[in-house]
């Protein structure tokens, strides 16, 4: 994994550009489409919407073979996706997986990343319906989730208003401590992520968030793109960090799959879901759309981008 300072280069940039080439009529019954966690789609008359998003999981990219199990693999590539359905309060309906495996693969690869990717499907009540299997050099898979929200009730990056506060639940950093030394709790952060469906619906239902967003590329990064569909800037103190964890990966580590989100000022958000905490960072305020400091201070958009010119990457 890498982390850089998002630029016009980067992922964003080409995220900007895909979307007014694939500009939607306006009969598509596309709600939302290109530039968000799910896209929305909405059938005449009906009373939900519905949600569907898609997501990579790329050997040497995402995981490494030696030291990733099948189980977790399966398990990962599904979580992404039900992660993005959880960033809009959204409730899962099914999903599709497309497989490709080496031929060098242990007979056994197959049944084993299937059995990780089947034991959370069935947990979250997404049953897969469908996809592909073939072969490559590497293994590649692409996840494709669908869920339903209440008509007109998805939560989005572009909801959030000047003086609102800024929130995010569990404590940060874990995952990208957990890449680093290969052990512990943090460890099992990064290797099994957990979908936060359930408080995805609270703060849809309960407490009214004006935005939200799945921290997947790390913090600095993630708000910046919310702050960015929003118009608005951001002033933030440092988060709640994973044990063990450094301010660095708590910031820019990315893949926690916590939410990031926001809610009116006057909003009692509670300090914990269950046994997840909630903790207000700081506030979303009028001024150059995308800004985010830190404790006053500028704080680069760090994080995880595809895109990002090969020269301008550092190994993490």
């Amino acid at each position: 994994m890498v982390k850089h300072t998002e630029t016009a280069d980067g992922e964003l940039k080409w995220i900007e550009r895909i979307r007014k080439w694939a500009a939607l009529p306006r009969s598509a019954g596309i709600t939302l489409g290109i530039g968000d966690d799910c896209a929305i789609f909405r059938a005449r008359g009906a009373s939900e919407d519905l949600l569907f998003t898609t997501d990579m999981l790329i050997e040497d990219v995402h995981f490494r073979s030696a030291t990733h199990r099948p189980e977790d693999i399966g398990w990962k590539a599904l979580a992404r996706g039900l992660s993005d359905l959880a960033a809009m309060g959204g409730t899962p309906r099914f999903c599709l997986l497309s497989l490709a495996v080496p031929a060098s693969a242990a007979p056994d690869w197959i049944e084993r990343f299937y059995r990780g990717l089947l034991r959370l499907s069935a947990r979250e009540g997404a049953p897969l319906i469908g996809g592909d299997l073939a072969k490559a050099d590497k293994v590649m898979c692409d996840i494709v989730a669908c869920g339903a929200v209440p008509r007109g009730k998805a939560l989005r990056r572009d909801g959030a208003r000047a003086g609102d506060a800024i929130y995010v639940s569990g404590r940060l950093g874990g995952s990208a401590l957990g890449l680093e030394t290969g052990a512990g709790p943090a460890w099992r952060k990064h290797a099994r992520p957990e979908p936060r469906l359930a408080l995805g619906r609270f703060l849809r239902e309960r407490v009214g968030a004006t935005a939200a967003m799945d921290l997947s590329d790390g913090l600095s990064l993630d708000l910046r793109r919310l702050s960015l569909a929003s118009e608005l800037s951001a002033e933030i103190s440092p988060p709640p960090l994973f044990r063990g964890a450094t301010l660095e990966q708590g910031l820019h580590g990315g893949e926690d799959y916590e939410l990031l989100f926001t809610a009116p000022p006057r909003t009692e958000v509670p300090a914990s879901f269950g046994a997840l905490p909630l903790t207000r960072i700081g506030w979303m305020r009028r001024g150059a759309p995308g800004r985010v400091t830190l404790d006053g201070a500028a704080l680069p958009a760090m994080g995880w981008d595809h895109l990002r010119p090969a020269s301008q990457k550092q190994l993490k």
